[in-house]
């Protein structure tokens, strides 16, 4: 099979066309062409309006004898033998498992790792705490539309974990010489994403999807033996010899001990009850550097016109970015989860704190666009905030209950304009919030230590020479965002268990080892794969 890489065609091309670039390239006919597979599409704006997709394509010929001429004989850089790593999953251990493992939290790594296992005998069971995502759906949008919280399943808790109300975006950073990222892809496809995840170079789902993907992954795990639980959260954990042998669950209001030897710990990023339960029970955490800022939102259609060189592109989805800047004080600004045409949400989880988040729908067809303007913070920031790995959360529980304080309940917002003079806005200017959850005008600058607020401003102000109208007086803010990822790392070693005691398996972003949906679905597959290397199916 033949790769072409950097295959250069006009946006809104006929399949016809394309398949006549491919011809052209290889110098063969159409009926030399067995398969085209396409393996990647990526935008090229940089001499906008003229925009085209760049291609990676994999094509079979009729005559095996022709590819490996035309590979021998090639003289465009751009024409290789198509390679591609195929997951392999590893050959199950010798050691007898007593019990199921249990997977704690329904997140992309809880998830993946509960599938991963049930596929090949282990007979996970799933335990979480929120809801199942069809319930925990309706008690969402129950909470943007009342104000009423479910303390025990929102937008962070729950089937799905925190990314199913958020834009579902797929890319990761994440080296994969072993196939899991594009395993991870297929896994979605199978149970219901589009299929063009597997190849776009920024894929993503959107939560209208990906509820319905989740239950049916939900479904998959349990077809093959395994079990979900929900309502039903970890409350302690016992050892002996520094080896795990009992878990204590809360289900239904009645708590009661298991027996357990191999336990993943896949918890998500906000279960700080959790977080403190484990550091009182011996587990081995650390503090970890994170991130906190606010939500900025711009009409969607001058994000276009600085991307694609006009308001609305015939053949374009809604235009993404990605900014960095560097603050005064040393301080790096970035922007992060960016969500073309989506809502700004009311992300919170705990009674009197409010967070913020972006979600979009799969077509992002929302008249702003929003992203979180982050500045990172690390333990001198949080230091006053106590001593230990749960000073961050502290920190971050701070800054949510100033925010909710400054939105007396709801999502404080400000105008740009208004945010660097520290004053309240009296009147939107052109863009006009657009919330899952009631909003008012509140100080966010007054939700952050002056330090950070000053960052914030800086790097909104840098921004403007990236994408003109960044910085407009009427840019819509909102806070605070403070669940950017985990504040504490759950230390591993390299059999994927914790440094401490073992049987147990920190996993995921919560655990601290992941970022997105992508890469905490991998890092669940990695250590399902540690457990199947050490035992038996169960």
């Amino acid at each position: 099979m033949i790769r072409i890489g950097q295959l250069k065609i006009r946006t809104g091309h006929t399949k016809e066309e394309l398949e006549k670039k491919i011809e052209h390239t290889l110098g063969v006919t159409k009926g030399d062409i067995q398969s085209i597979q396409i393996r990647k599409r990526s935008i090229d704006a940089r001499k906008k309006p003229d925009i085209y997709y760049v291609y990676t394509i994999d094509v079979e010929l009729v005559k095996v004898k022709k590819e490996k001429m035309i590979l021998t004989r090639r003289r465009n850089k751009n024409l290789s033998e198509a390679r591609e790593a195929l997951y392999q999953f590893p050959n199950s251990g010798s050691i007898l498992m007593e019990h199921r493992p249990v997977i704690v939290g329904s997140g992309p790594a809880g998830l993946f790792c509960a599938l991963m296992l049930a596929r090949h005998g282990y007979r996970p069971l799933l335990i979480e705490r929120g809801a199942p995502v069809e319930e925990r759906k309706k008690a969402v949008e129950t909470f943007w539309e009342t104000g009423v919280l479910d303390t025990r399943t929102n937008v962070q808790f729950g089937e799905g974990g925190a990314g199913t109300f958020s834009d579902g975006k797929l890319n990761t950073l994440v080296k994969d010489p072993d196939g899991r990222n594009r395993e991870v892809l297929k896994i979605f496809v199978e149970h219901g994403a589009p299929e063009n995840i597997l190849y776009e170079n920024k894929p993503h789902i959107g939560t209208d999807v990906l509820i319905d993907v989740v239950r049916r992954i939900r479904e998959t795990i349990e077809s093959l033996g395994g079990e979900c639980r929900f309502y039903t959260k970890l409350t302690g954990i016992r050892t002996r010899d520094d080896i795990l042998r009992e878990i204590q669950i809360e289900e239904q209001g009645k708590e009661y001990w298991i027996p357990a030897d191999t336990v993943v710990l896949a918890p998500g990023h906000s279960a700080r009850d959790t977080f403190r339960m484990l550091d009182e029970s011996g587990v081995f955490l650390e503090p970890k550097s994170f991130a906190v800022g606010v939500r900025v939102e711009h009409l969607q259609e001058r994000i276009n016109l600085s991307q694609y060189g006009t308001k609305k592109h015939p053949d374009l989805p809604a235009a993404a970015y990605k900014l960095t800047a560097k603050a005064g004080n040393g301080r790096g600004v970035y922007t992060f989860c960016m969500c073309p045409g989506g809502y700004v949400v009311n992300a919170s989880s705990e009674k009197g704190r409010l967070c913020v988040n972006g979600m979009s729908y799969h077509g992002r067809a929302g008249k702003n666009a929003n992203s979180a303007v982050i500045v990172t913070v690390n333990q001198e920031d949080y230091a006053s905030f106590g001593k230990g790995p749960l000073a961050g959360v502290a920190f971050q529980r701070y800054l949510e209950e100033r925010a909710y304080k400054a939105g007396l309940g709801e999502i404080p917002v400000q105008c740009f304009g208004d945010f660097k003079e520290g004053r309240i806005s009296e009147s939107f200017g052109e863009v006009i919030p657009q919330m899952k959850g009631a909003y008012r005008f509140g100080n966010v600058r007054g939700i952050f230590p002056e330090e950070i607020a000053l960052s914030i401003q800086e790097g909104i102000e840098a921004f403007e020479k990236k994408i003109h109208g960044f910085s407009r007086d009427d840019t819509v803010l909102s806070g605070v965002e403070a669940r950017t990822s985990s504040p504490v790392r759950i230390t591993r070693d390299e059999t994927m268990e914790s440094v401490r005691i073992r049987g147990l398996y920190p996993c995921g972003e919560g655990a601290g080892y992941a970022g997105g949906i992508t890469s905490a679905a991998m890092d669940g597959i990695r250590t399902a794969e540690a457990i199947a290397k050490k035992y038996q199916p169960f």
